[in-house]
């Protein structure tokens, strides 16, 4: 009983921004759980590897290439899936952009680039799978939110703001979609090893002030994300609506 609710076999899932890092961990905890996993990314060849990658492990996977921010290729796109591949069960809103400088010196144009990218395409891509999944009476939605959902910090006002803004789209989206059955959540991930954090993975300052502020002492590693996905997307969590999932290694607990 207890590995059935987690069995997502039969289901499809949508992960954006999902050709490498959170979002490819995240697609190949599901496709282990049993999803077939749609894979997405504005860069076909990314995708198309990052598909084969998981058929190779024997995972049903397939990839579809589109810009997320962009309301008409989202909705050619969803249209696609569902007529090629299935119903969308799942969705996860994970394509993501980071820029780092001081907030004084921010261009205009850059935080609205972070800003299209981390809050506009949830809410693009969110809205256009809802209105699938409405009609059904089920589904699941998961947001990628952040500790910087809850936390600030220097160099990356843009990111924070717009992390920020996904927990409570998040909350915005349960309050208006419960009704008709569907379940959305987040994850806030802590800080993980990923193309996004370069920098930081190279700062000796930040690991040891990492090691130093997490409960844990560590950063996380991909994989841990996983767990988390499938239980979002499981009937395990028939009944978590509007909740933010801090995976950070306790970071979040503390001061």
């Amino acid at each position: 009983m207890a590995t059935k609710l987690f069995d997502l076999t039969g289901r499809t899932a949508l992960i954006t921004g999902s050709s490498r890092g959170i979002g490819f961990a995240i697609a190949r905890g599901l496709a282990e759980a049993g999803a077939h996993v749609v894979l997405n990314s504005r860069d076909g060849a990314a995708v198309d590897a990052a598909r084969d990658a998981l058929r190779l492990d024997e995972l049903s996977a397939s990839g579809f290439a589109f810009d997320v921010t962009d309301p008409e290729a989202v909705g050619a796109a969803v249209d696609e899936i569902e007529q090629r591949v299935g119903p969308i069960d799942i969705l996860v809103n994970n394509a993501g952009l980071q820029k780092r400088m001081p907030l004084v010196d921010f261009p205009l144009d850059d935080w609205k680039r972070v800003l299209e990218t981390n809050i506009d395409a949830p809410f693009i891509v969110g809205q256009a799978v809802a209105r699938r999944m409405i009609p059904r009476g089920r589904g699941k939605i998961i947001n990628i939110c952040s500790v910087t959902s809850e936390l600030g910090r220097a160099t990356i006002a843009p990111y924070t703001a717009s992390k920020g803004a996904v927990k409570m789209l998040t909350k915005a989206m349960c309050a208006e979609w419960a009704k008709h059955g569907l379940n959305v959540n987040g994850i806030g991930p802590g800080w993980f090893k990923t193309e996004l954090n370069k920098a930081l993975v190279e700062s000796e300052s930040f690991h040891a002030w990492l090691v130093q502020r997490a409960p844990m002492a560590r950063w996380g590693e991909l994989e841990e994300l996983a767990g988390a996905a499938i239980f979002l997307a499981s009937d395990a969590a028939s009944y978590v609506n509007g909740h933010i999932l801090y995976v950070d290694g306790g970071v979040t607990a503390v001061v």
